[in-house]
């Protein structure tokens, strides 16, 4: 099962106030990103953030499952319609991600 559009688009909806998110898609699911640097997934209609320190704190009691078989387990947010908290977890974790990788220039061989 892959996530619908109207839970992307209540997801957007809810989150909007938090400034610099940011979806790409990637097979039916989605990647979460905040200011550049991935933060999480949105696979199956959840919002499942990665497992740093600083989200583990904020967030002690939350589920973890794996976007998909065979993956390592996430936190499962939730919540996500508490702007303040989001954008505070988002902050929280920003620092302890890492940056993102430089894209490689292709060449074409002729």
């Amino acid at each position: 099962m892959s996530t619908s559009k109207q839970f992307i688009e209540y997801f957007i909806d809810r989150t909007t106030g938090i400034g610099d998110i940011t979806l790409k898609s990637m097979m039916g699911e989605y990647l979460i990103y905040y200011r550049g640097k991935l933060v999480g997934d949105i696979c199956d209609n959840r919002v499942l953030i990665k497992p740093v320190s600083s989200a583990q704190n904020l967030m002690p009691s939350a589920d973890m499952q794996p976007p998909y078989q065979g993956a390592n387990a996430m936190l499962v947010l939730d919540n996500f319609e508490d702007t303040d908290f989001v954008k505070n977890l988002f902050g929280a974790m920003y620092a302890e991600l890492p940056e993102p990788k430089a894209k490689k220039r292709r060449t074409v061989q002729g």
